[in-house]
């Protein structure tokens, strides 16, 4: 039939290119959101970019050693609004986010894990470690590319940093109430 008017279904997918265009986004996020955490003297810890290319937010989270004050979230996200206004490299509304990490905050890196030796934390492992793929328990040591876990059931457990598909702090309540 030509010239005649097809009806259906259309795929509302995406292979590969939707993801490689976030992830470049994402990365020139870390990028800019870095070097004005670096300006202001302030710890860059992690950027998120999420939702849609119409409903996009971007998270950036920055740390300092006494805690960050809503001044500094405030200077950090004046700054990082100039460059992407003037790169304008993302196309449609944003909601940019600048905040704390929180007190239990995501380790991201092997220097995180180094940071926080001596801290309770929990893993979440992408492959099973002595048969389990969860940890609590406290951040021993980092060697080369492995951190050494002291968990609550297992005990001293070598975890390649490779295989962590989450980790982040957790609060030492028995501590806290200590210091109190």
């Amino acid at each position: 039939m030509r010239g005649a008017c097809r009806v259906g279904f259309a795929p509302t997918f995406y292979f590969g290119e939707k993801t490689m265009e976030k992830d470049s986004v994402k990365e020139r996020i870390e990028s800019i959101a870095k070097n004005s955490a670096d300006t202001a003297g302030i710890e860059f810890v992690h950027a998120e970019v999420v939702g849609s290319k119409r409903n996009l937010t971007i998270r950036v989270f920055i740390d300092k050693p006494d805690g960050v004050t809503v001044e500094d979230c405030a200077s950090v996200s004046r700054e990082i609004e100039a460059v992407l206004d003037a790169d304008d490299f993302i196309p449609s509304a944003y909601v940019l986010e600048v905040s704390s990490p929180g007190i239990e905050r995501g380790l991201y890196t092997l220097g995180d894990f180094q940071k926080f030796c001596g801290k309770l934390a929990k893993i979440k492992a992408d492959i099973d470690i002595e048969g389990q793929q969860n940890f609590i328990g406290t951040i021993r040591n980092v060697e080369d590319e492995t951190v050494i876990f002291d968990d609550t059931v297992r005990g001293i457990l070598k975890i390649p940093f490779s295989s962590i598909a989450k980790a982040n702090l957790r609060i030492d309540l028995g501590s806290e109430f200590k210091k109190r």
